[in-house]
């Protein structure tokens, strides 16, 4: 059975149900429980920790109650989109931002645009890849870098995109009639 099915099945089971619940908030519904762990991606083995870390503590429930430490942490993820759906990429990016906002600190090496797009700071390293990169080209919100880093590869694409996701989130959308 996979995570999706696994969370019906075992909803009297609380511990259980939180950590499936959690996999699928992560985008790896997917999974068949009992996976060998060479068979997953690098993004999918990141967001199986990540769901670790998540598990051990319910940071959002105990801070929302105030019985929570002042402990914060640091989580650093390396490309975690790999392998995902849109949809997941949107879900993992939902977790992301829960985690900042119960004070936590998320760093993500990322080349997917909906999460470059997404984020509070973005610190562009370039301007190409090994030995001709290392070099900080830009930095700031994703608003910022779009308009006014020029000789940034990602503030180029990153214009572009946040453009036509303007432009989809303003125009209403059409539809043909249904015939019958």
């Amino acid at each position: 059975m996979n995570v999706d099915e696994a969370v019906a099945f075992f909803a009297a089971h609380r511990s259980i149900h939180h950590a499936l619940r959690l996999l699928q908030e992560v985008g790896l519904g997917y999974l068949t429980l009992g996976q060998q762990s060479p068979t997953l991606s690098g993004g999918e083995a990141q967001r199986i920790k990540l769901v670790t870390e998540l598990a051990k503590v319910r940071t959002d429930a105990a801070r929302a109650r105030g019985t929570a430490t002042s402990t914060r942490t640091l989580y650093v993820l390396d490309e975690p989109t790999v392998g995902l759906h849109m949809a997941d990429v949107e879900k993992l990016i939902r977790v992301l931002h829960r985690l900042v906002d119960t004070g936590n600190t998320v760093v993500v090496v990322e080349h997917n645009l909906d999460v470059i797009a997404d984020a509070h700071w973005i610190v562009d390293l370039g301007p190409d890849g090994g030995a001709a990169g290392g070099q900080i080209v830009a930095q700031g919100t994703p608003e910022g870098i779009a308009r006014h880093c020029e000789g940034s590869c990602t503030a180029v694409l990153l214009e572009a995109f946040l453009a036509k996701r303007t432009r989809r989130d303003a125009e209403p959308a059409t539809c043909a009639p249904v015939s019958t």
